[in-house]
């Protein structure tokens, strides 16, 4: 894998601080995130996603988490932006799908409706893309030129195309077809469970499957998240790709990261009021 040497530096331009939130469709997360250190100050604060999870029902809860992040010891200005994410493929800051959360997200401007909600900039990122970002700013990636793939096995596969340190952003690769079927109603950790596989049987699904993905990008490196890779020494040491494959280190906390980090770099281009 070829190493960046500069490339991973923190940003001086970017803020000290930004509020990052996770939206799940059973919990949303929120944290103060430093960007030099790509950690979380303190501890998370977490809401339940309400139920139905209607865009303003959502957008009440991601004003309430960032009304109590704002009250705390060093918490951002609020002149700074807020960096979220969104289980759907997001468009210029429009929600084309949704999974896991109410289908009257689909063609909402995500950007605009939380902006006007928490009366400040927001940008809204797919939470695995925002995951993949994390990991090669701070985590498992970090300083690795070319192209990594980051792949969360979840309920379904998520997937964050980075090249050189910059995300391409709503890359599907858990939807690509291979022998006839989705690859995420076979390979992902809820598909294992529902197949009934053990290891080495779910293993032999990963294997097609990264096998698969390796042929078409030639990646410098995959990154495995989502809460299996906790258990990734079960089933990594079985596959056999040319590909390094790792798991992910910054875990529950990328999305939240990866939220803070896009949105800082997205208004970065904009005046900002330092800390």
């Amino acid at each position: 894998m070829g190493k960046s040497s500069n490339s991973k530096k923190h940003d001086r331009n970017l803020p000290a601080t930004i509020i990052g939130i996770d939206i799940g469709g059973t919990g949303i997360k929120g944290g103060i995130v430093d960007l030099a250190e790509g950690a979380i100050i303190g501890e998370r604060f977490r809401v339940e996603t309400p139920q139905p999870a209607t865009p303003e029902a959502v957008a009440v809860v991601v004003a309430d988490i960032v009304a109590e992040l704002s009250t705390r010891e060093g918490a951002p200005a609020q002149t700074l932006p807020i960096g979220v994410t969104f289980p759907a493929i997001i468009q210029h800051g429009v929600a084309r799908s949704a999974a896991n959360v109410d289908e009257s997200w689909i063609d909402t401007d995500v950007d605009a409706l939380f902006t006007k909600v928490l009366s400040r900039d927001v940008h809204v990122i797919n939470d695995a893309d925002a995951a993949g970002l994390a990991e090669v700013q701070y985590g498992a990636g970090k300083g690795v030129n070319g192209t990594v793939l980051v792949i969360t096995l979840g309920t379904g596969i998520g997937s964050a195309f980075i090249f050189d340190g910059k995300l391409v952003p709503n890359a599907e690769l858990g939807h690509l077809e291979i022998d006839g079927h989705d690859a995420e109603t076979q390979a992902s950790a809820v598909a294992r469970e529902r197949l009934g596989l053990n290891w080495e049987e779910y293993s032999v699904k990963l294997q097609r499957y990264f096998s698969h993905v390796e042929f078409l990008f030639s990646p410098e490196l995959f990154i495995v998240g989502g809460g299996i890779s906790k258990r990734s020494k079960d089933f990594l040491p079985n596959l056999s790709l040319r590909t390094p494959i790792i798991p992910a280190e910054l875990r529950n906390h990328a999305g939240i990261v990866g939220a803070a980090l896009q949105a800082a770099l997205h208004f970065k281009s904009e005046p900002v009021e330092a800390q």
